[in-house]
């Protein structure tokens, strides 16, 4: 017999071989947690369309954040649930708001972790849109001086990144321009800056309470039909003074997350979002999937697809995963 063929499986012959050749491995480094702080006392509340992902209160923050440590996950991303809440969510830009409360704490008590500070207003406003409402939209430039203000107080609070996510026109360059007349100049913004109008937001907003009064988010969230649009968008991130990207969702958009690779010389953030993760949790409680493996399959994926980093509710699984 003529072997005139490739032997490509000589390459996959032991767990040991396929290890050495692996093209992407996915690490703890690799990884952002995002929590959520509630206002109270001693509060544990599961969210019950993420099994295992709670709603804490800042007395339980600094345990959670030694356990994060302790894993090896480095990062965290914060979003706050407050108590009341208004038109033009002042609960996001005040000095005593819980994710500002929440950061120095972090800060203080384990100073190795990176705090990335979402900077929206949709958990703050009584109508759980990102900005101020005119004539039942959201007003761009009027959102964008209260943005501005959210940002400068997270970064006195002592945040490592600034991540805004409300999609508004010019937001990178009002937030990069009001963080370097308050002095925060080596503060980078980690920009979401390909953010679409997606369905698999909905357990997020079980957890973070921030679902529309009204209407939807798609005059400034982008269709899902768009592939050309991200690259607009990410462009003017980047001119604007954006030191990472996001592109948000990540399961259903790798395609999104690799011409945003190709095209732009920055970290590429994936956002593996609530929704995929809620899918793959409910799916493993019926026995259905190998949860694990499932998992590292998909997160892997993310990184082949271009992703330098992963903002994932399975950041605690994979650390314990990868510890064992």
């Amino acid at each position: 017999m003529t072997n005139n063929f490739k032997r490509h499986r000589r390459l996959r012959s032991s767990a040991a071989m396929r290890s050495m050749v692996r093209e992407n491995k996915l690490t703890t480094d690799d990884l952002i947690y995002p929590i959520f702080i509630v206002e109270g006392e001693n509060v544990i509340n599961e969210v019950p369309s993420m099994p295992g992902v709670f709603q804490i209160s800042l007395d339980r923050v600094v345990d959670e954040m030694r356990e994060l440590n302790a894993l090896g996950v480095h990062a965290v991303i914060i979003f706050g649930v407050p108590n009341e809440k208004d038109e033009h969510g002042t609960g996001a830009f005040v000095n005593g708001g819980i994710v500002q409360k929440a950061t120095r704490l972090i800060k203080k008590e384990v100073p190795e972790l990176l705090v990335v500070a979402d900077t929206c207003l949709c958990e703050y406003t009584s109508h759980g849109h990102c900005g101020v409402i005119h004539n039942d939209d959201v007003d761009n430039d009027e959102s964008l001086t209260l943005l501005a203000k959210t940002a400068v107080s997270q970064a006195e609070a002592g945040a490592d990144i600034i991540a805004p996510s409300n999609m508004m026109d010019g937001y990178v360059t009002v937030i990069r321009q009001a963080l370097d007349e308050a002095g925060y100049t080596s503060i980078p913004i980690m920009a979401y800056a390909v953010k679409y109008a997606s369905s698999f937001y909905g357990p997020f907003r079980d957890a973070a309470d921030s679902t529309p009064q009204f209407g939807d988010r798609k005059t400034y969230q982008m269709d899902p039909a768009n592939r050309q649009e991200a690259l607009r968008e990410a462009a003017s991130d980047i001119e604007e003074g954006a030191d990472f990207l996001i592109v948000k969702p990540a399961m259903s958009y790798l395609d999104i997350v690799r011409d945003v690779k190709n095209n732009f010389n920055a970290p590429i953030v994936a956002y593996n979002v609530s929704g995929e993760y809620a899918m793959v949790k409910a799916a493993a409680l019926k026995g259905w999937i190998d949860e694990k493996e499932l998992v590292f399959e998909k997160l892997t994926a993310m990184k082949r697809a271009g992703a330098d980093l992963i903002i994932t509710y399975f950041a605690k699984d994979i650390a314990k995963w990868l510890n064992e």
